[in-house]
């Protein structure tokens, strides 16, 4: 089932140029539906159980014990509900896309096969695989599609960036193989036995050559700098994808790799994650403060909400993890909320990315200051657009609110000063986030008539259906968030039981 799901997209995009080019953008949706319907059963079936289903292991590589082995847990399953959602939503909002759409359609399916492949691999090398497949589609959606003069330097930047961040990925991928005994890929084993726990300053080398070429992909400071232009410049869909889906990557691999197979190392080094994480929380921001580019300022308060994900994971790594034997609850918290606040940043900045496109096509530009009272003007845009930035500054009712709480929660409780305090100075993150929001929604939408304002007509159908998803869910989760949570806390334990180890 999860190989079909995995592939489904990829068999639907080398179909479409049998299909009648009217016809395309409806096919690209029958598929995007299709895949998510999969996976909605999928999680149904999984429930709120421990463990992994769903898996499927074929040797691949038999020289170096890597093979195709992929399946679904409690981390995976949210992650892959969510890229099938944003991939879906993307495929409704381009329905009326006019510029090449078979060929944007084709590359978007390509990419959630790769971006699907990534959150299912179980094997390090087919991780990577998936991993360096997702920059190069990314790549071409920047260059081909991207706006302004500056697309290609942006696609350019993008893609040297993140290729010299899967480079040492690669490398710490090699660390952990030869640092296994038997030596292997398998994600599965090397979590059971971690290598180098004889070997501390390998395992540091190791988790340092993981840290970067992840860091560069969630991002943090000061890995994140090729962040804002290729979000400036990428279409719509492409942004709310590369902020939606590839940022979790790299705090996926974190969760999914660095903490459970480098424990060891993970504990020791773990003031430095914690300062990482508070440094882009507080960076991200007030760099996005000081935008007047609505959708660069979204791009950065990516930096600054991406930062609470990895503060979560420092704080789980600084403490000592137990209590009493048991794991304990303040770093299980923390992880809960760092794989909550994965999905609900995904949710939310996924529908910003796409308001901030609706945007553009009215009016070629995202400039602030060209615009003011379009509430009068596009009362539903308006109502969308505040929602997306409330659920964005973390208001109690969205999912936001529940992961930001769980995180600060989590790494306030873990019962270290460090750890205290490296959470009560990322509270500020959310002032100033919220000042933020305010301003842009004081700009863009109350105040006279601004120079563009003219221009900028309501939400069309298709636009409405492929927004109003994303934040309803956001709503619902925030609202009901037990399934949600429920599904995570088994995974939460098992990470903090490992790092304990």
């Amino acid at each position: 089932m999860l190989t079909l799901v995995i592939f489904l997209p990829l068999a639907a995009a080398l179909l479409l140029p049998a299909v009648p080019r009217r016809a395309v953008p409806w096919a690209w949706v029958a598929a995007g539906l299709a895949d998510l319907a999969l996976i909605a059963g999928m999680w149904a079936a999984h429930g709120t159980r421990g463990g992994t289903s769903y898996e499927a292991d074929v040797r691949w590589i038999p020289s170096v014990r890597a093979g195709y082995h992929v399946g679904a847990d409690g981390l995976s399953l949210p992650l892959l509900t969510l890229t099938a959602l944003l991939f879906a939503a993307c495929a409704v909002y381009s329905v009326r896309r006019e510029r090449r759409t078979r060929a944007f359609a084709m590359l978007f399916l390509f990419l959630e096969t790769v971006c699907l492949g990534v959150f299912a691999a179980l094997d390090l090398l087919l991780f990577f695989v998936f991993f360096d497949l997702s920059i190069v589609g990314m790549y071409f959606v920047i260059l081909v599609w991207g706006h302004g003069d500056g697309a290609a330097r942006s696609a350019l930047k993008f893609f040297l960036y993140t290729f010299l961040g899967s480079l040492f990925l690669l490398l710490g991928f090699i660390g952990l193989y030869l640092g296994s005994e038997p030596r292997t890929f398998d994600i599965a084993e090397l979590t059971r036995d971690p290598p180098l726990e004889d070997a501390p300053a390998l395992a540091g080398l190791t988790l340092l050559a993981l840290g970067v070429g992840l860091g560069i992909k969630t991002p943090v400071v000061p890995f994140h700098t090729w962040l804002p232009p290729a979000h400036t410049d990428a279409p719509a869909p492409g942004s709310a994808i590369l902020a939606g889906v590839m940022l979790k990557m790299g705090a996926y691999g974190l969760v999914r790799i660095a903490m459970p197979m480098l424990p060891g190392a993970w504990h020791r080094y773990a003031p430095a994650v914690l300062v990482v994480g508070l440094v882009s929380v507080l960076y991200g921001a007030l760099v996005a403060l000081a935008q007047d580019d609505v959708k660069r300022l979204v791009a950065y308060t990516s930096v600054n909400h991406m930062g609470y994900v990895v503060l979560a994971l420092g704080a789980a790594g600084y403490a000592d993890g137990t209590d009493g034997g048991a794991p304990a609850s303040g770093p299980r918290l923390a992880v809960t909320g760092a794989v909550t606040q994965m999905v609900s940043h995904g949710l939310i900045t996924g529908a910003l990315f796409l308001l901030c496109g609706v945007l553009h096509a009215r009016a070629g530009t995202h400039d602030l200051r060209r615009f003011g009272g379009v509430a009068r003007a596009a009362p539903v845009f308006a109502g969308t657009f505040a929602a997306a930035a409330f659920a964005s500054l973390g208001l109690p009712g969205f999912s936001g609110f529940v992961a930001e709480f769980q995180i600060f929660a989590g790494t306030i409780g873990t019962g270290a000063a460090a750890t205290a305090a490296a959470g009560a100075l990322a509270v500020l993150g959310i002032v100033v986030t919220a000042g933020l929001f305010l301003r842009v929604l004081h700009r863009l939408l109350l105040g006279g008539p601004g120079e563009l304002t003219g221009r900028v007509g309501d939400l069309r159908r298709g636009e409405a259906a492929a927004i109003v998803p994303l934040l309803s869910l956001s709503l619902l989760i925030g609202l009901l968030p037990g399934p949600l949570l429920d599904t995570i806390e088994p995974l939460s334990a098992a990470v903090t039981g490992w790092v304990a180890r």
